[in-house]
């Protein structure tokens, strides 16, 4: 399935620009918001205004670097967390087999021992019902 590109109009810092890609607009208006939001917090800051063009370019690079290495960092913590949470399951799907073979084992143990029992109370009254015969004769 072949993706046609995309182009729409978007306002980053004050200006129109028109932006083609393989993503949808809807992704491309996000983009240019976010960058929005860095020029703002950038502008918001004294320091960054008094300094020259090119260094608020870098400065906002800088930024946006941040913003993406400290994504990247999340993202692989969420990744150990997903592996570690993964493996975890899949001790407990281990133990809980082994608990269910246990159960069966014991509930198979169980009904002959009640099987057993079963036959010993049988045998019981056999005994008695010929003691009493025993003792009439």
């Amino acid at each position: 399935m072949a993706s046609s590109k995309n182009y729409t109009e978007v306002l980053i810092g004050g200006k129109v620009f028109t932006l083609s890609g393989f993503e949808s607009e809807e992704y491309l208006q996000k983009v240019s918001t976010y960058l929005n939001h860095k020029i703002e917090e950038c502008t918001n800051s004294e320091g960054y205004r008094k300094q020259s063009a090119d260094t608020r370019s870098i400065l906002l690079a800088l930024n946006i670097a941040d913003d993406y290495f400290k994504a990247k960092k999340q993202g692989g913590t969420l990744e150990s967390d997903i592996e570690a949470k993964d493996k975890e399951m899949y001790d407990l799907k281990h133990e809980l087999i082994s608990v269910q073979i246990k159960l069966e084992n014991a509930d198979k143990a169980l009904d002959r021992l009640k099987e057993e029992n079963k036959e010993l109370q049988m045998k019981i009254v056999k005994l008695e019902t010929e003691m009493k015969n025993n003792h009439k004769k």
